[in-house]
């Protein structure tokens, strides 16, 4: 296994050198490698990262109603938002995994890039504080704080808008099938806006599934509509 993100590495992803490297080792260690995981420091950078953002809008929109920033805050702070900024920062290229993990796709995982991504947050604000961890948060996030780039929506919660907005029935999702091994299943998964279209997705899980075939639909949809 190798030993890690180097100190150039992690300075260059969170704009900070590195004090504690261990720290940084650890937010990108998946629990598959049998070294530890991330998994306490996903806990902290989550509290973090929803912190920061929301003192952000507070500050920056003073006539926001509450309803308002917790709707932005929820999109910000989401799973999906965090996993494009990961994507964009290439983390899951340094995460270590076991190897089962990559047979199962790990290093594609969005969800592991989003939860990789919160505890990369914890270790910085433990490692190097508040400001450094702030300084991250309103680079990667910025333009979307300001609302100058749309954060992205789950595409469950897309559809179901897109849906409500026409007056159609609301989206109903079925299992088609679900193969292969416990530790490394495949779910196919089907969703109809009544009769009007219907769409399907794959994942690793039921929900990941769902997710695809939600986005298919929407961009299957919204195509057509551009016609």
């Amino acid at each position: 296994m190798s030993e890690g993100a180097s100190a150039e590495t992690i300075a260059a992803i969170t704009g900070a050198p590195p004090g504690d490297l261990g720290l940084y080792h650890r937010a990108l260690t998946h629990g598959s490698s049998g070294a530890g995981d991330y998994q306490r420091l996903e806990f902290l950078g989550d509290r973090v990262l929803g912190l920061v953002i929301a003192s952000e809008l507070f500050r920056r929109f003073p006539k926001a109603s509450e309803g308002e920033l917790s709707s932005r805050l929820h999109a910000l702070a989401s799973g999906e938002t965090c996993a494009r900024i990961a994507q964009r920062l290439d983390l899951n290229a340094h995460v270590r995994f076991g190897a089962q993990a990559i047979s199962d796709g790990g290093r594609q995982s969005d969800n592991v890039a989003a939860d990789v991504l919160e505890a990369l947050i914890g270790a910085l604000w433990l490692d190097r504080g508040e400001a450094a961890a702030r300084a991250f948060i309103v680079r990667e996030w910025g333009a979307m704080i300001e609302g100058q780039t749309a954060a992205p929506k789950h595409p469950k919660a897309a559809l179901q808008e897109w849906a409500l907005a026409r007056k159609r029935r609301p989206p109903e999702y079925r299992l088609v099938r679900r193969e292969g091994p416990d530790h490394a299943p495949r779910f196919r998964v089907a969703v109809a806006i009544g009769k009007l279209a219907e769409a399907e997705g794959e994942g690793a899980s039921k929900q990941a599934a769902e997710k695809a075939a939600a986005a298919a639909l929407l961009d299957r949809l919204t195509q057509e509509e551009k016609q």
